[in-house]
């Protein structure tokens, strides 16, 4: 018997043992936990969705034809979305 007859059977035994097995059964004494329930998100604030907006609708005009931001370009998309929005009135 050649080096590639014997790997296949060996193989195929294998495949055929591992099949035979079936499905694991779960550890003895062990429970799972039970899901935490999430706490609800925060609602957005009407700042928020408008700085959203402005941000979405200016951010192509910093960008590259490949997608990537221009040098510097993300900083000043963000103080122009700012601006936009409304920024502090304090």
């Amino acid at each position: 018997m050649d080096y590639a007859t014997g790997y296949r059977d060996g193989f195929a035994a294998g495949i055929a043992q591992g099949m035979s097995v079936g499905v694991p059964a779960a550890i003895p004494g062990v429970a799972l936990a039970e899901p935490v329930a999430r706490s609800p998100r925060k609602k957005v604030s009407a700042y928020n969705r408008k700085y959203k907006a402005a941000f979405k609708k200016i951010a192509p005009r910093y960008k590259l034809k490949s997608g990537k931001w221009k040098a510097g370009g993300f900083k000043r998309a963000v103080k122009e979305a700012h601006r936009i929005a409304g920024g502090k009135k304090r």
